[in-house]
């Protein structure tokens, strides 16, 4: 069974890629786990965004990895207060995963 997925939820995930792909990019070298966190959260943003868009009939296994991986990057970014770009990394995840919870309880994933 496909699930129609919103417009706004596909840019909701792309916008926490984008992020995440800057922060990964700015924490290499200085905090290598932020910036595997940072680079794995994007992947998977870009993934489910890809999944949304298509309405695949995986959508409900995808957000819950999601939910996830863009928490524990969130909690990770969220450390390192003097980092600008970590901190709209965090909120961009954090808005994810909130976005993905609600895919994932109208998909039945919850």
């Amino acid at each position: 069974m496909a699930h129609k997925i919103s417009q706004s939820s596909v840019d909701i995930a792309v916008h926490c890629a984008y992020e995440c792909e800057h922060c990964a990019d700015e924490c290499l070298g200085s905090m290598p786990e932020c910036a595997r966190l940072c680079i794995d959260c994007a992947q998977m943003c870009w993934t489910s965004a890809a999944y949304m868009s298509r309405s695949s009939r995986f959508i409900p296994q995808i957000v819950r990895s999601c939910i996830e991986i863009c928490e524990a990057c969130a909690s990770e970014c969220e450390k390192h207060t003097d980092s600008p770009h970590c901190q709209k990394c965090a909120q961009a995840c954090r808005q994810a995963a909130e976005e993905y919870r609600k895919i994932a309880t109208v998909a039945g994933a919850a």
